[in-house]
Parts: structure tokens; C-alpha cells; sequence
């Protein structure tokens, strides 16, 4: 019999036992994803410290720490298409609503530990609604969305064109941070607010309808799951939350007592 604590902490973290339901293709892109993430969070870190003078935060770096992001949300999209269409073959009805809610509810929770502690870190709340509000949120607004299926594209490009012009519009005050309203000089860590990336999300979603319909994959692929390489970034992907809350405070640790052991 698995421990409470162990049930509690694979809840927690939204890890489920590997089924025959599992494509060994997506959990391998989202340990890609996970590497390019904390590559880039270890480059960021050491620009900070300043170990290196990187302008990590314009051009091509930039766009390589959007790149893993933005794989994320597609994958989250894909995710919730196949999901939503397996359960629904399976109880002959669409899944209930309160699932999707309390797995949102989860990573809004997380998100909320990412804040406190960098809040604490920097002194200053640098983090206030990062990929992982952002995912939370994602995931219980997409829920009515889902049976629109690849319609969900064209939703999620006027999302993003949306959100463009949104972010442009300043406000004075900081409450509408979620959506996409900022002020002005405004900066953080991590911002990804719900316009436009929500828009990813649903094209993920639109992906999803095409690429795997009724949640099966359309295509054949060869069994690669378990090639060398291959096998490992499916572990990655199976675990990305896991290792998304850690690998931040274990790199920042290892860089702030560095100077000390040197």
C-alpha cells in the first residue's frame, strides 16, 4: 500500500501512474522544454550574480527562454485535448468540470509558493503571475472551449493579436497584472499574463483536435520510448513540475554560496 504522504505528494505535484494512455512523443517534447527552461533560468542566474554580462533578457536570448515557454503552453493545450477526449469515451459523457478546476486550483497554489518565495529572495515580489498562474488559470478557462475542438485555433490567434495590443495600453495601478494590463516601467521575472498567452494554450488545444482526435494519435511513430535519450526526456517530462519547483532555488543556492567556497 503506496504511504499517505507519498499519495499526498503525488496529488500535490499532479503525478499520475503511467498508463498505455501516455504519448511517449509529447512527454519527450516537454523534457525538452524543461532542459531549455532551466538552461536558460542557469544562464539568467549567472548574468544576475554576475558571473557573465548576458543581455538575457532582449534578442535571441529572449526569445530562447519564450521558445521553452511557449512549447509549454502548446503541450498544455495538446494535454487537455487528449484528456478531455479519452475521459469522454470513457464515461460515455463530457468529464466534469471540477477535475479541471481543482487541477488549475493546484498550479495557481504552486504559483503562489513560486511569488512567496522569490518574494523573499529579492525582497520585492518579482513574480507576481508567472507561466504557472498562467497554466492554472489556462486550464480552467479552456474547459468550456474544449469541444470546440480545431476552432479553438482561430480563438487562440485573435487571443494573441488581442493580448499584443493589450500589453501596449498603461494603466496606473497593478491589479489587472493577470490580463495583461501593466504600468508603466513595469518589470518582473516572470510575466505571462492570461492575453495573449492563453491564446498558445488553445492553439495547443486546436493541435491537439487535429493531431489526436478522440484522443488517439493520428499519425504512426516508432516505438522510441525507450531509446537512450529519448527515455530520459520522457522522465523529464513526466516530472517537469517537480523539477520546475525546484531547480530554481537549487541554482541560486549553488551560485550564492559559490563565492563563499571559492
Amino acid at each position: 500500500m503506496v504511504p499517505w504522504w507519498r499519495r499526498l505528494g503525488l496529488w500535490l505535484l499532479l503525478t499520475h501512474p503511467t498508463t498505455a494512455e501516455r504519448y511517449w512523443e509529447l512527454d519527450a517534447s516537454r523534457g525538452l522544454a524543461i532542459l531549455l527552461m532551466v538552461s536558460y533560468h542557469l544562464i539568467f542566474d549567472l548574468a544576475l550574480f554576475g558571473y557573465y554580462d548576458i543581455p538575457v533578457t532582449t534578442g535571441l536570448w529572449r526569445l530562447y527562454g519564450r521558445t521553452s515557454a511557449t512549447l509549454f503552453l502548446l503541450l498544455v493545450g495538446i494535454a487537455l485535448t487528449i484528456s478531455y477526449a479519452l475521459r469522454r469515451a470513457r464515461e460515455g459523457r463530457s468529464p466534469s468540470y471540477r477535475s479541471y478546476l481543482v487541477r488549475g486550483i493546484k498550479l495557481l497554489g504552486w504559483g503562489g509558493v513560486i511569488t512567496l518565495l522569490s518574494w523573499s529572495y529579492f525582497g520585492q515580489p518579482v513574480i507576481l503571475f508567472g507561466i504557472l498562474h498562467l497554466i492554472g488559470c489556462s486550464i480552467m478557462l479552456a474547459y468550456p472551449l474544449l469541444p470546440l475542438g480545431k476552432t479553438n485555433g482561430i480563438i487562440g490567434l485573435a487571443l494573441l493579436l488581442a493580448g499584443s495590443w493589450l500589453n501596449s495600453i498603461p494603466v496606473t495601478q497593478p491589479w489587472l497584472l493577470w490580463l495583461g494590463l501593466r504600468p508603466p516601467l513595469f518589470h518582473q521575472l516572470d510575466w505571462f499574463p492570461v492575453l495573449p498567452w492563453f491564446g498558445l494554450v488553445l492553439i495547443g488545444v486546436a493541435a491537439g483536435a487535429y493531431l489526436y482526435p478522440e484522443g488517439k494519435r493520428r499519425f504512426d511513430l516508432p516505438a522510441w520510448d525507450g531509446q537512450p535519450g529519448i527515455l530520459q526526456l520522457t522522465w523529464l517530462g513526466r516530472h517537469s513540475l517537480f523539477i520546475y519547483l525546484v531547480h530554481q532555488p537549487i541554482l541560486l543556492g549553488v551560485l550564492a554560496v559559490a563565492p563563499w567556497l571559492s
